[in-house]
């Protein structure tokens, strides 16, 4: 009798014991994982952003809330890079040299075959050409996936929740908004349910998003991260 009061004595012990470490590790192992998935989703995102940023320079200031066209432009689209040789001096510039001058000059003399201006001006080293370079060598890393863009990482396939607003400041100058995010509930999935829960509920009283986001809708942000 004695022997079996000591085995569940030891059993109970060992629950206990049990029950104290997972309740220490359980939140410590849940911000790790959290964190882990966080830097993901974050990388996506920022990726997503300079597509944005590089997709707007060339479409009259516009966003796309369509990821095909934003995907379809990091594919095949390329990006203007000038080429710059030399630089104008302070002689030149105290003489009314501006770039778009000295440029105007030396495509002036390309067309006539006269380079009397160019050589007054000291221009015979100063160069200006646009090169295109296409988006996938530009702004990502060799091996890129731009199909990638559109999935949450952890999110069993779920992609991210893309949207645009065209608005007017008082000025009367027009502007496009962009909002990029994905909620815990899609990246955190599969960790425990109840730290979840309590995320949520802590971001809910501040007034925050329950998730990860670029951007906002409602107020321009210069795109900026909710960690940022």
């Amino acid at each position: 009798m004695k022997t079996v009061f000591n085995i569940i004595l030891g059993l109970c012990i060992a629950a206990l014991v049990y029950v104290c470490y997972a309740s220490i590790m359980g939140p410590i192992n849940f911000d790790e994982a959290k964190k882990h998935r966080d830097s993901k989703v974050i990388e996506r995102l920022i990726d997503i952003r300079k597509a944005q940023m590089e997709y707007r320079n060339l479409n009259k200031q516009q966003y796309t809330a369509n990821f095909d066209s934003l995907i379809d432009f990091v594919k095949h689209q390329k990006l203007p890079f000038i080429y710059k040789q030399g630089e104008l001096n302070d002689k030149q510039l105290e003489d009314g040299l501006t770039e778009k001058k000295a440029i105007a000059i030396i495509e002036k003399a390309k067309k006539t075959g006269k380079y009397d201006e160019v050589k007054k001006f000291g221009l015979e080293n100063f160069k200006r050409d646009t090169m295109w370079v296409a988006v996938m060598d530009t702004i990502f890393p060799k091996g890129f996936n731009p199909d990638s863009l559109r999935y949450v990482p952890f999110g069993n396939g779920k992609q991210f929740e893309m949207a645009v607003r065209n608005d007017t400041a008082k000025s009367g100058v027009p502007f496009c908004l962009l909002e990029v995010k994905t909620p815990y509930d899609v990246y955190l999935n599969g960790l425990d349910a109840q730290e979840i829960a309590n995320l949520k509920d802590t971001q809910t009283k501040l007034g925050r998003y329950c998730g990860l986001m670029i951007g906002s809708l409602e107020t321009a942000n210069n795109n900026a991260g909710n960690w940022e």
